[in-house]
């Protein structure tokens, strides 16, 4: 995987921002439209949500590292990885319906696709295993990236990504004696240590998602 060059384009789509502050001015005009079960602090909430969003979009290299490097203990790196060049593909030649957008905007859009996509493979191996493959669990920053793209384009970005995982992952892969091996190996001590090192992203960001709270 060339995750060399996503760090590549995500310094430069810093670079981008810092230039003319694209993000912050679509942050700052979304704020007073953020569905009510997104929580920020009362102290410079728009400084929290672009920090949250350059994080967003700086983890998914390690992400997909750490996504390949587990697929290689698994055995299954052979059927993983062709997911995660999607992934990658996304960042490198985004799709069409990325067309047009710049900086660290489009790399929101893009890292949305890549994050995704790993928690639809989690999702595959929930209900196959039992397990996720990968104990990473970034539902609500994703469910936050969302709400920060919008509808209806946001679903388009999801079609995309179940439209990318379908047919690489089929029931046949979940039948191998490497992946029953790896779902024991989940639950050892060392691995859910290993892991801990991926935090709630939203939440050490300060922004919290209360899904109790509904539009007034």
């Amino acid at each position: 995987m060339n995750t060399a060059a996503l760090r590549s384009l995500i310094q430069h789509a810093h670079q981008h921002e810092a230039a003319n502050g694209l993000l912050r001015q679509q942050l700052e005009a979304q704020l007073e439209r953020l569905h009510p079960a997104i929580q920020l602090p009362d102290v410079d909430a728009l400084t929290v949500m672009a920090r949250f969003v350059a994080a967003y979009i700086d983890q998914v290299p390690e992400m997909l590292e750490a996504a390949a490097s587990v697929a290689e203990e698994a055995g299954i790196h052979e059927q993983i990885l062709p997911v995660l060049k999607v992934a990658e593909t996304f960042f490198i030649q985004p799709p069409a319906l990325l067309e047009g957008h710049q900086g660290l905007n489009a790399l929101l859009d893009e890292a949305y696709l890549a994050h995704r996509l790993v928690e639809e493979v989690n999702d595959r191996y929930i209900s196959h295993l039992g397990q996720v493959l990968i104990p990473l669990d970034t539902t609500m920053a994703n469910l936050i990236a969302h709400q920060l793209i919008g509808e209806p384009f946001a679903n388009q970005l999801d079609e995309a990504v179940h439209h990318a995982v379908d047919g690489l992952l089929n029931e046949a892969i979940f039948q191998r004696a490497s992946v029953q091996a790896y779902r024991e190996r989940l639950a050892n001590p060392h691995t859910v240590s290993a892991w801990k090192r991926w935090p709630c992203l939203s939440r050490e960001l300060g922004v919290e998602l209360q899904l109790n709270r509904q539009r007034a």
